[in-house]
């Protein structure tokens, strides 16, 4: 009887519909697998396709595809360790996210997903058929259940495959990243190990995928919930994990525990990662913004640097009248520092011929948001015109408290393809600001130093569009601003709420009302890698029309 069983788990990065791409990289990985002398390559859940497919699964072509890349790519993968890969299938009328097993080249099994998830950013109920909850499938000399993502977050499936003869509980997972969403894994995680008493692995995509950051940080339990294994988030990882078999069941060997980062990394983690994979997936090398010498233009910059190179990065101060020497001298430090490049591009002429045609209109009227907005557009112009030029996307500034209450410009500077702090308040924006400037590490591609000009942290947030223009001219202090959202938004309380939490009943009003009443710019914002659990758009999904307020 053979005692032994070696698992090679992949934690890996697939681009959804590179269907040619992702079968190389799970080939790639198989014949390390083959190398260490595995039973299994155990990759993660829908990994041919990429995740999430979202409506691009429902094409028939696509699934058709999808489905002989898996063919072909058993077939690549006859002479060697059995594969567990993700990806769809169809049955009759039916449509479903399967793990598909091969050895030989020919299915051992074809695990259906049961439970779909429909909440927060998921879609899957809408998208796919529910599957029956599948036995163990033998490999070697070990019987093992997979449970499908979701299917591990529950009882039943677990419970079911240990009453049927699992042995061991590998569980395929695309499980996108928020903040302290580890913990929330392992908890869950624990339980399954508890109540069935198998040791299970924890198999995660790692990457972005348009709004969505897959943070791998993949896992190995033993019975009694003891963790033998932790692979590091963010990273493409192939490990080597064996399992023994004792008098007891089957056990994991201790393997390697890289060390999990506090939030503040793991945020700054995945802004970074969610950037650098939209450009490469995209197919963009290069970026370019609109630098304004304050704190969110110089953290996206900071952001941008990391993840692909100072070299590939241009900023742009585009100064109007109204823009301050200490701006000026700002941002070209901040470039300065981070080595990338900066360029200036004069507004002022362009705002007066827009003055001058615009003349006969406005005559007879006082100056108001209108003729600010016409800054920020001609600067949205200038920037998209650089973007066009030099193939070079356009990355928008605004932090998650702006876009909250609609503290932006639509076709100004919300212009742009993507916004690496669209999930980050203001009050985090500072803090993040801070953490970059103390610390640097291997998988930043910046300067090790502190990059972000400490007056750019300390001075008051402006948008210098008028004379002498602050941010809390029109807006209430950051850290209650930040703290009513974070109720209204994250918490979903009501105005009641936070009135006997101590908040002022008008300002609550205030920021409720411009909640509301900017959800249409919201719509129309670029996406950027969500890092909480109510990000705008993926979970937060309100009607542009709403006419309801709250009168609690």
């Amino acid at each position: 009887m053979t005692d032994r069983f070696r698992l090679t788990i992949g934690q890996l990065n697939a681009t959804v519909g590179d269907l040619a791409g992702n079968a190389r990289i799970a080939r790639k990985a198989w014949a390390e697998a083959r190398e260490a002398g595995a039973d299994m390559l155990a990759l993660p859940e829908m990994f041919i396709t990429g995740y999430q497919t979202q409506d691009l699964v429902l094409k028939p072509a696509f699934t058709e595809q999808a489905i002989a890349a898996l063919t072909g790519l058993a077939q690549d993968c006859a002479d060697g360790p059995a594969l567990g890969i993700g990806g769809p299938w169809r049955e009759g009328d039916g449509l479903y996210n399967a793990y598909h097993v091969f050895r030989g080249g020919k299915p051992v099994a074809r695990v259906l997903k049961h439970r779909l998830p429909y909440k927060q950013l998921f879609d899957e109920l809408r998208l796919f058929d529910s599957g029956p909850i599948s036995g163990p499938y033998p490999i070697g000399p070990v019987r093992i259940g997979s449970p499908i993502c979701e299917d591990a977050w529950y009882p039943d499936v677990a419970e079911t495959l240990e009453e049927t003869g699992a042995q061991i509980l590998i569980v395929p997972n695309g499980s996108p990243y928020h903040r302290d969403k580890l913990d929330l894994r392992m908890g869950h995680m624990v339980g399954r190990v508890v109540e069935t008493g198998l040791p299970l692995v924890y198999v995660n995509m790692v990457g972005g995928q348009d709004d969505q950051i897959y943070d791998g940080a993949s896992f190995v339990l033993n019975p009694g919930g003891r963790k033998v294994v932790q692979l590091p988030p963010f990273a493409e990882t192939l490990a080597h994990v064996d399992f023994t078999r004792t008098d007891h069941g089957w056990r994991a060997e201790p393997g390697p525990m890289a060390p999990q980062p506090d939030a503040w990394e793991q945020d700054y983690h995945a802004m970074m990662l969610g950037l650098r994979d939209y450009l490469r997936k995209s197919g963009f090398r290069k970026v370019v913004l609109g630098m304004s010498g304050g704190i969110d233009s110089a953290l996206v910059a900071t952001i941008a640097s990391d993840a692909i190179g100072p070299d590939n990065v241009r900023c742009v101060m585009l100064p109007s009248e109204y823009t301050s020497q200490a701006s000026l001298d700002d941002a070209a430090d901040c470039a300065r520092r981070l080595g990338a490049r900066l360029d200036t591009v004069q507004i002022e002429p362009a705002r007066a011929a827009v003055a001058q045609a615009l003349a006969h209109l406005m005559q007879g009227t006082d100056p108001d948001t209108t003729e600010e907005n016409i800054q920020s557009r001609l600067r949205g112009v200038m920037l998209m015109a650089i973007s066009n030029k030099f193939d070079e996307m356009l990355l928008t500034t605004g932090n998650k408290s702006e876009i909250a209450v609609g503290y932006a410009t639509i076709y100004g500077d919300m212009a742009g393809g993507y916004n690496p702090i669209k999930d980050l308040y203001k009050t985090r924006v500072f803090e993040t600001c801070r953490w970059r400037n103390e610390n640097h590490r291997d998988w930043m591609m910046g300067a090790r130093a502190q990059v972000i000009p400490p007056r750019i942290i300390s001075k008051p947030p402006s948008a210098e569009l008028r004379p002498d223009q602050t941010d809390q001219d029109s807006l209430p202090p950051y850290e209650v601003l930040d703290a009513i959202l974070e109720g209204l938004i994250e918490r979903d309380l009501g105005r009641a709420d936070l009135v006997a939490q101590g908040f002022d009943a008008a300002t609550v009003q205030q920021v409720e009302r411009l909640l509301f009443v900017s959800e249409w710019k919201r719509y129309q914002a670029a996406p950027g890698p969500r890092i909480t659990t109510r990000a705008f758009w993926l979970d937060r999904r309100y009607p542009l029309v709403n006419r309801w307020r709250d009168q609690g």
